[in-house]
């Protein structure tokens, strides 16, 4: 049955090697440069006092590549799915010829099992080592982003790209199980897998592991300034502060028994110590006053921080390989899932 199983897909295979045999060329290529790059601008900036434009430059190296090879992270594991996984059984359903197959000495079940083991070991391999080189290759840029819970850096390295192409596959096996139809299984596969892909990204992965939380002072964070609200009073507002190679998940200004601050609390506070930050123009807009007059943004900051700071709930850079393999495993969990129910329809329901 392998053998079988083997002949069917020994095309299939051969293109894929030689895609990968392609990719590994080009990144063969050119990741020694920007290794050498590296090392020659980013690695000694702080020598020459120049590291923001030496970063800016280096991140932007090969710009075209880097969302080329990004973007196979991405596409491969549906691909997989779609031209792999939907036409498993669903061809075999619209052609007819699972009555030859299915009334051999070989089982059903084993029939599938050995699809399903062939083939999906095969996608997981694949999307593995597309994954690794692209990991290699990106090290160099990822150390100088130190961005590395981005979804864009996060879901194309290392090793959720394996559980991604697990579960496309799976769940394109099992559509077209379930719709014995290849086209249809296509649109379902490639419709089950955004959303998943979207729901364990927004909702799933935030809640994989436990958030540290830490204290800082004001003139840490990210994007702060004043704006109006709606209801026209002045307020100031902080964004999320970038913590290198950690993600921060939210932040807030408290005081300091840590209570969270009101826009009311806020404006009241602003009005008694910064009386010379004025208002941006127009009650609701958006306009920060920092560029306006810096001196006067400081020293605000200065009085706001005797009294605030920001509370903020992150995940450490150590965290990272924890969460990649539990989203991993999140993925394999789902695939298992699947496969079983594919499994139960071919053995049961099919005819």
């Amino acid at each position: 049955m392998i053998r079988l199983s083997w002949r069917q897909f020994r095309l299939h295979a051969a293109l894929s090697a030689a895609g990968l045999v392609i990719v590994a060329i080009v990144l063969a290529i050119t990741g020694p440069h920007l290794v050498d790059l590296y090392n020659s601008t980013v690695a000694s900036c702080r020598t020459r006092g120049d590291c923001a434009t030496a970063l800016t430059n280096f991140v932007h190296t090969d710009g075209f590549l880097q969302h080329a090879i990004t973007a196979l992270l991405f596409i491969v594991p549906a691909l997989i799915g779609i031209f792999w996984g939907a036409p498993l059984v669903a061809r075999e359903l619209e052609t007819g010829s699972f009555r030859v197959a299915w009334t051999q000495s070989v089982t059903r079940t084993r029939w599938l099992s050995s699809k399903l083991v062939l083939v999906g070991g095969a996608a997981m391999i694949a999307t593995g080592l597309l994954s690794l080189m692209v990991t290699w290759w990106f090290h160099p840029i990822d150390r100088a982003n130190a961005t590395q819970f981005a979804s864009n850096v996060f879901d194309a390295r290392d090793v959720v790209p394996i559980g991604y192409a697990a579960f496309a596959f799976a769940l394109g096996v099992t559509a077209g199980a379930a719709t014995r139809r290849t086209v249809p299984a296509i649109a379902t596969t490639l419709v089950g897998f955004i959303a998943a892909r979207l729901a364990i990204t927004h909702w799933v992965r935030p809640n994989l592991l436990s958030p540290a939380h830490t204290a800082m002072a004001l003139n840490q964070g990210d994007s702060l300034g004043f704006v109006a609200t709606p209801s026209g009073l002045v307020t100031f507002v902080s964004g999320n502060p970038a913590i290198p190679n950690a993600w921060t998940i939210s932040s807030a200004i408290v005081d300091k028994a840590g209570r969270t601050q009101s826009a009311q609390a806020l404006n009241a506070f602003i009005d008694r110590y910064c009386p010379n930050i004025g208002a941006p123009p127009g009650a609701g807009g958006s306009a920060h006053t920092t560029q306006a007059d810096p001196s006067a943004f400081n020293a605000c900051i200065a009085q706001l921080s005797t009294r605030f700071h920001l509370a903020v709930a992150y995940q450490p850079p150590s965290h990272f390989w924890t969460i990649q393999w539990l989203e991993l495993g999140v993925y394999l969990v789902l695939s298992l899932i699947l496969a079983t129910a594919c499994l139960q329809l071919v053995r049961r329901r099919l005819r």
